[in-house]
């Protein structure tokens, strides 16, 4: 009897750890900059008509935005954890600067209807780099069908796009 509670004592400690791993609501691997124009309609070089690109109800910022990667990682408990790196501008006379901004993450899920689940705001580095390490809110459905993920500022515009990671 001792011996076999010896022997399942391990197995038991290592079931917190595999139902954490297993907590993912929605992964995300590379990001999408912003280009605020979607189409445009008119003659020659000019558009007298534009379709901005907004994504599920979220506006587009007035000027086009790169990042060269971002990884994230959003929990069923509602805890997400972003890494960006390199959102710069890639357009305007500030182009290549980080335009002294500050970002959030937010989730957004077809299944509640879009509701923005937010994070608090967090400073661009000079290069455009950024980490967030927080509580999305309010906390999103678990599932969270068709999820989005969207660097925003905070005006609320959106600057990324992260990609989703399909294992």
């Amino acid at each position: 009897m001792t011996k076999g509670l010896l022997l399942g004592l391990p197995l038991f400690m290592l079931l917190p750890l595999a139902a954490t791993a297993e907590d993912s609501l929605a992964k995300f691997d590379g990001g999408i900059g912003v280009i605020p124009v979607s189409s445009g309609v008119g003659q020659g070089a000019t558009a007298e008509v534009v379709n901005r690109n907004i994504v599920r109800g979220v506006q587009p910022p007035g000027q086009l935005w790169v990042i060269a990667d971002l990884k994230a990682d959003a929990k069923t408990d509602g805890r997400i954890q972003v890494d960006g790196r390199g959102l710069l501008l890639a357009g305007g006379n500030t182009i290549g600067t980080n335009a002294n901004q500050s970002v959030r993450a937010t989730l957004l899920c077809a299944n509640d209807g879009n509701v923005p689940h937010d994070t608090g705001l967090v400073p661009l580095e000079l290069n455009g780099d950024f980490r967030i390490d927080d509580m999305l809110s309010p906390a999103p459905p678990n599932p969270c069908t068709s999820a989005v993920l969207l660097i925003r500022n905070p005006a609320g515009a959106w600057f990324a796009a992260g990609i989703p990671k399909l294992d």
